[in-house]
C-alpha cells in the first residue's frame, strides 16, 4: 500500500477518490508575472498591440483555463467553479516593466482550486506572451506561486512574504 493518495497499490498513478470528503467553500488565490519591455508595456497602455486588447483578451484566457484545468492537468477533478477573477498591476523595474497577474478562483466542493488558480494564472500570462511576442520574444514570465488557500481537510495556507 503506497502512503502517496495519488498512487494505488500496484505503484501506478490514480485520480484521488475525495468521495468521503466533506464539501466546504473553498478559495485559492495565485499569483505569477510577465516582465516586458518598454516598448510593449507602451503599446499595452495605447492599446496598439495589433492582436487587439491584450489584458481583456489574456483574462478571459484565464477564466477558460481555470475551467478546463481538468482537462490538461491529468489527476484533476472536474470542478463546479463559483467564482474567478484576475486583476493586475503595472511595477516598473529598471529598465523594464512587470505585469502582475492574481487569480482568485472559487467553489463549493470536496476538493480545493489550487490548480484552477495557478493554471489560470499561467495562461493568463501565456496569452500575453503569445500576444505580443512580434514586438519582443525576450518577456520573462514568473515565477508562479499559490498566495493563499482556504478550505478544506488541510485547512487554511497563506504564503510568508
Amino acid at each position: 500500500m503506497s502512503s502517496f493518495t495519488h498512487f494505488n497499490d500496484q505503484g501506478r498513478a490514480k485520480m484521488v477518490d475525495i468521495s468521503d470528503k466533506q464539501t466546504t467553500a473553498r478559495t485559492a488565490i495565485a499569483q505569477t508575472s510577465i516582465e516586458v519591455n518598454q516598448t510593449i508595456y507602451n503599446k499595452i497602455q495605447e492599446g496598439s498591440i495589433g492582436k487587439g486588447d491584450v489584458l481583456s483578451v489574456a483574462q478571459v484566457a484565464g477564466v477558460m483555463a481555470a475551467k478546463k484545468t481538468a482537462d490538461i492537468i491529468p489527476m484533476c477533478h472536474p470542478l463546479s467553479l463559483t467564482g474567478v477573477d484576475i486583476s493586475f498591476s503595472w511595477h516598473e523595474k529598471e529598465s523594464a516593466w512587470s505585469l502582475a497577474i492574481q487569480v482568485e478562483v472559487k467553489t463549493k466542493g470536496t476538493t480545493g482550486v489550487e490548480m484552477e488558480a495557478l493554471t489560470a494564472a499561467s495562461a493568463t500570462a501565456l496569452t500575453v506572451y503569445d500576444m505580443c511576442k512580434a514586438v519582443d520574444k525576450g518577456m520573462v514570465i514568473g515565477p508562479t506561486y499559490l498566495v493563499e488557500k482556504t478550505g478544506g481537510k488541510s485547512g487554511d495556507f497563506k504564503r510568508e512574504e
